[in-house]
């Protein structure tokens, strides 16, 4: 609360100081408070006095100092050597503040630590540098998964998981990589060959002129140093080498998971099935169009919401109705979701029994890009109640507008669920799916910036998306009230 100007002057007289006369502009007879930006604190100044008593900085500090186990970070650090490393609660904090608010650049971060009074707060005025940050967040994305079953368990206990329905959906996050560096496979072999001739000219032209042209690379200089020109020629070369053995590599796999596939379908042993998907895997040609980025190679050219194609990653949650906490969460380099339905079921039970939640979903809702026979064949199988959406119905396919009477014998498991979405349970379900999935999308996207990625690789970007969720997750946390602050605090 600011001071009163007139105990500023009972203060001055009392020591015996002349008060300064305000200042009224001409033409004014209002007098304006005094202001000295030059004025020094007569009291050290507190931090802590600065930031409100509801901030989320503060609420982070609560769960992280009592609430999170952070043995797995503190072990990491008992080999190491050299310099006192932060302190590894700091640097959670920090990070757990800065993605909660947006920030997800290193440097940003550093920034914020010298003018941002909640980050200053969070570090102590400790200010630690983009680098440590940088390093400290690649260095423990192993331990995020642990931190994410815990934060889940804290809103298990707070009342926030009520495991009635549930909703499944993919969403595309913009790689740390740009269209500009990259090239299809058909590019690829002529490039190749062509920096293989121009760092052949080079090597022959160096070995011919090094030695009458000594001084030409200054005193300091042996004489035998790699060339600028040669040294970039050199690491593009690896570069695109990587990208088309990557593509090739990436074609055997498909030809043989194909041809695997096939076999069994056809009922054949695992032999018949292994050597298919060998010779499937001899004769497989690349496509010519497949394309492979230099930046982040694990990246994939996918469409986004917009309609543009970027290279890209496909994330995957599950989110719980009652308050739209995430249950789930992967990325995956495939750009479509058919193959993500019963993994990410998995993920859910998974993430449920380590949090200590001895309960499952009433019902997982999922749309048409995660319908396929041998996945609803699989939901069958394990008595999932699940409502995927068919999408189009294919010629042939019998099945009513009225979902009345018995099911037919030899109707098939795409039959069955979309007779099941049209009863009047299934209908008034499958309705609640974007509402659950999309708003959890959109607050990441918008309140936290997860649309870009800053990590790259796939083990970077599943670590930097599952950060993103843990923060959704306690924002959540924090947004729900005395009730979930009480909860809490009896815990601690």
């Amino acid at each position: 609360m600011a001071n009163d100007p007139a105990d500023d002057v009972l203060f001055e007289v009392t020591q015996g100081v002349e008060p300064p006369v305000p200042k009224t502009p001409a033409g004014r007879s209002k007098v304006f408070r005094g202001y000295d930006p030059t004025q020094s604190f007569l009291l050290p100044p507190s931090l802590d006095d600065w930031l409100p008593e509801d901030h989320t900085a503060r609420f982070i500090a609560e769960v992280v100092d009592n609430q999170l186990d952070l043995s797995a970070i503190y072990d990491s650090y008992v080999e190491a050597t050299g310099a006192p490393p932060y302190d590894p609660s700091m640097m959670l904090k920090l990070l757990l503040l800065a993605y909660s608010t947006g920030v997800t650049s290193s440097r940003e971060m550093e920034r914020r630590c010298h003018v941002d009074v909640a980050f200053r707060w969070t570090t102590a005025n400790a200010a630690p540098d983009y680098r440590s940050i940088s390093r400290f967040r690649r260095r423990h994305l192993s331990a995020v998964d642990d931190l994410f079953t815990q934060v889940l368990t804290l809103c298990s206990e707070a009342g926030l998981v009520k495991l009635g329905r549930v909703a499944l959906d993919g969403t595309k996050l913009r790689a740390s990589a740009s269209r500009n560096k990259a090239m299809s496979y058909d590019r690829l072999g002529p490039k190749i060959e062509q920096l293989e001739a121009e760092v052949a000219t080079i090597l022959a032209e160096a070995e011919a002129t090094d030695r009458a042209e000594d001084e030409a690379f200054g005193k300091d200089q042996r004489g035998d140093e790699v060339l600028p020109e040669l040294a970039r020629r050199e690491t593009r070369l690896a570069k695109m080498r990587a990208a088309k053995a990557a593509i090739e590599a990436d074609a055997r796999t498909k030809a043989a998971q194909k041809a695997a596939k096939k076999a069994e379908r056809e009922g054949k042993d695992e032999t018949a099935m292994a050597d298919a998907a060998v010779q499937a895997a001899s004769k497989a040609p690349p496509d010519k169009k497949t394309q492979r980025n230099f930046t982040d190679p694990e990246s994939r050219m996918m469409k986004t919401a917009d309609g543009s194609f970027h290279y890209t990653y496909n994330a995957q949650a599950v989110v719980d109705e009652g308050s739209q906490v995430v249950l789930a969460a992967a990325v995956t380099q495939q750009a479509n979701d058919i193959d993500q339905l019963i993994p990410m079921v998995e993920m859910t039970e998974s993430n449920l029994n380590d949090a200590g939640i001895d309960d499952s979903p009433d019902v997982t809702l999922a749309d048409a890009g995660y319908c396929s026979e041998e996945n609803l064949q699989e939901v069958a199988d394990r008595e999932i109640n699940a409502l995927v959406a068919t999408g189009r119905i294919k010629r042939g396919e019998q099945v009513p507008d009225a979902p009345r009477g018995p099911i037919p014998k030899n109707a098939t498991q795409r039959e069955r669920m979309a007779r099941k979405q049209r009863t009047k349970a299934g209908r008034a379900d499958y309705a609640r799916r974007k509402a659950i999935v999309e708003p959890a999308f959109g607050q990441m996207k918008v309140r936290q910036h997860a649309g870009h990625l800053r990590l790259r690789g796939l083990a970077g970007a599943q670590g930097e998306w599952t950060l993103h969720v843990i923060c959704h997750n306690l924002r959540k946390l924090a947004n729900a009230g005395n009730a979930a602050t009480g909860a809490l605090v009896g815990a601690s």
